[in-house]
C-alpha cells in the first residue's frame, strides 16, 4: 500500500545499474536457494541477538551497548539489516555516556545484495507492520532497563523514524536521516515526540529526501508544535553517514559522490545532543 510511493525511478532517479553493482549476485552458487542473502552474524559479533514477540508474531533484533543505558532504535535502509546498519548501532551505543541499541529486523532475516533485490524487499514491506515493530522495539527496551527510548533510521529508516514520531506514543524522541514519510503512512504536523532530521543538499530522491521535501518537513514539523531541527549539509548527497569502506565501495558503483568525513561527524555529534537532552531520565 505505501510501497508505491517509493520507486526506484522516484528513490534512485538518476540510478543507472553498474557492473559493480551486481557482482555480488553473480558470484552466488546455483545452490543458493534464495535470491536474497541470509545475514549470521559472526561469533565475535558485539551483538545480542533477542527475539521480540508483537501480537501473534515474533521477530529477531539485535542489540548492542550498556544494559542501564537509554536506549536507541536504530532502523534499517532498504537494504536490511546490514553491515553499515550495524555499524551504525555500533557507534551509537558507544556515543557519549552510551546507549543501548536496538536494530528490529523489519525484513526478517533477509537482505538484499544489490538495488534490484532491496528495492523488492522494500515493496514487499508491510509498512504498518513495521511501525507495530518500531512499537515492540521500543516497549521492549523500556522493559528492559531504558527508562527513556529514542528512534534513528536512515533512509527508509529515516522515513520510518518520522512516522514513529506520529504514531508510536511510547517515543521519546527521534532522528531521522534523509526520509521522509509519505503522506499516507504519517503526516509529521501531527508528530508527537521531538524530531531532528538530517540531509544532504544534494539529495535528488524527488519527494522523499531531496532538499524541497526537507523544507516542507520543516514547515510541517513548526505546525506540530513539538521541539524540532532539520539540518541541510552543503556539498552532500543521499547516504551520507555511510562511511564504511564495504559502504563507499557500495555508493560509487550506485554513482553517488564520497562526501566529507567533516559532515557526518557534524551529524554524529548533533544526534548525541539531541539523543542526551530529550532521553535524560
Amino acid at each position: 500500500m505505501f510501497a508505491a510511493i517509493f520507486t526506484t525511478s522516484r528513490l534512485f532517479p538518476n540510478f543507472k545499474p553498474s557492473l559493480s553493482t551486481f557482482s555480488l549476485v553473480r558470484t552466488l552458487s546455483p545452490s543458493s536457494a534464495s535470491r536474497f542473502q541470509v545475514r549470521s552474524m559472526a561469533s565475535s559479533s558485539p551483538f545480542k541477538k533477542i527475539q521480540i514477540q508483537r501480537e501473534d508474531t515474533a521477530f529477531d533484533a539485535y542489540l548492542v551497548g550498556k544494559e542501564d543505558a537509554p536506549g536507541i532504535v536504530v532502523l534499517q535502509e532498504w537494504w536490511g539489516v546490514d553491515f553499515e546498519i550495524k555499524n551504525h548501532a555500533e557507534k551509537i551505543s558507544q556515543l557519549g555516556p552510551g546507549f543501548k541499541a536496538l536494530i528490529p529486523d523489519l525484513y526478517r532475516g533477509k537482505v538484499g545484495l544489490d538495488v534490484a533485490e532491496a528495492q523488492h524487499l522494500m515493496d514487499g514491506l508491510d509498512w504498518q507492520g513495521a511501525v507495530k515493530d518500531i512499537r515492540a522495539s521500543v516497549n521492549w527496551l523500556k522493559a528492559n532497563g531504558s527508562k527513556k527510548v529514542g528512534v534513528t533510521g536512515f533512509c527508509m529508516g529515516g522515513a520510518l523514524s518520522i512516522a514513529s514520531s506520529v504514531l508510536a506514543p511510547e517515543v521519546d524522541a527521534v532522528v531521522a536521516f534523509y526520509g521522509v514519510p509519505s503522506s499516507e503512512l504519517a503526516d509529521p504536523a501531527q508528530a508527537k515526540a521531538p524530531v531532528q532530521a538530517h540531509f544532504g543538499e544534494l539529495d535528488n530522491f524527488v519527494g522523499f529526501s531531496d532538499v524541497t521535501t526537507a523544507k516542507a518537513l520543516e514547515e510541517k514539523l513548526k505546525a506540530s508544535g513539538v521541539p524540532y531541527e532539520v539540518h541541510i549539509y552543503p556539498g552532500n548527497a543521499h547516504a551520507f553517514m555511510n562511511r564504511s569502506p564495504e559502504a563507499l565501495k557500495r555508493r560509487k558503483g550506485m554513482g553517488l559522490p564520497d562526501e566529507d568525513e567533516a559532515s557526518a561527524e557534524l551529524a554524529w555529534s548533533r544526534f548525541q545532543s539531541w539523543m542526551t537532552r530529550y532521553l535524560s531520565a
